[in-house]
């Protein structure tokens, strides 16, 4: 990887994420808070979740892409909308596309209760009413790129040389990130877009400016030229493990209601009514 015209990035902001009981078998923990839709562009929302079956029930979506990534447990999902169904488990994630409308439902084992965090992606405007798709992806069969000390799967976009072949309406890099005490490692991404880490476990230094972050933190990478290439430089001070989300903004309207984001009050009325008609999908 040439990283000669690549500009660091530093930290703009590190927070800690605080985990709330929802119900006895469900705890969450927003890392992304919704309504800040300028700040967080192309994201809308991230939820780490930790439940059993049970804690949610069958629910639609529109004008959305969802990234659900499996930290521990196994969760089987139903879609009414096409049919597709599935297991995923630890390391594996499914990047649903539910454009024009899905129904579905993830749901855990009997007895089992399932780690997992949940991205909401917003989709361009001319890919609102797209038709739904889903990938579901096992961590075995992601490229991974390994040096210095540290493990990246690639589960979209690029690192370095190793590229995904993931399909995105919104250009998202996804990588998971294991890196060995002591050991350093950049990753590059575009400088247009606008990004964010979670810490799953360790600590670390991170970007230009060396901020300090440990399990439990999330990190907004500071901007970059947008015309170029942009690295930002992971340390870990223990062994660490860390999810990188990074993704190019739209700079679109945002109305959100509910499990449907749109561009107008209009299509959010009439994205309810069809699903109240039975002709959401």
């Amino acid at each position: 990887m040439d990283t000669n015209n690549m500009k660091p990035r530093g930290i703009k902001k590190v927070w800690t994420i605080t985990e709330k009981q929802v119900s006895p078998i469900h705890s969450a923990a927003p890392v992304l808070e919704p309504g800040r839709w300028a700040d967080f562009d192309p994201f809308l929302v991230m939820m780490e979740d930790k439940f059993e079956k049970g804690a949610f029930d069958v629910h639609p979506h529109r004008g959305i892409e969802t990234l659900s990534f499996i930290i521990d447990g196994n969760i089987n999902h139903y879609d009414s909308a096409t049919g597709d169904g599935g297991k995923l488990q630890k390391g594996d994630l499914q990047f649903m596309t539910a454009g024009r409308g899905v129904v579905h439902n993830e749901t855990p084992a009997d007895g089992e209760r399932v780690h997992m965090l949940q991205l909401w992606v917003n989709l361009p405007r001319k890919y609102k009413m797209t038709e739904p798709r889903y990938q579901n992806m096992q961590a075995n069969d992601m490229p991974v790129r390994e040096e210095n000390g540290a493990v990246i799967r690639v589960y979209s976009g690029s690192s370095g040389d190793v590229v995904s072949s993931t399909l995105n309406y919104t250009p998202v890099t996804f990588v998971e990130m294991v890196v060995d005490g002591g050991a350093s490692v950049l990753q590059d991404l575009p400088g247009s877009y606008n990004g964010f880490i979670y810490i799953l476990e360790g600590s670390g230094t991170f970007g230009a400016n060396r901020a300090e972050a440990r399990k439990g933190q999330a990190l907004w990478l500071d901007s970059a030229d947008e015309a170029g290439m942009s690295s930002i430089q992971v340390t870990a001070n223990e062994e660490l493990r860390l999810v990188l989300f990074a993704g190019e903004p739209l700079r679109e309207p945002v109305v959100a209601r509910g499990p449907f984001v749109m561009n107008t009050e209009e299509e959010i009325a009439e994205a309810y009514s069809d699903y109240r008609n039975g002709t959401f999908y």
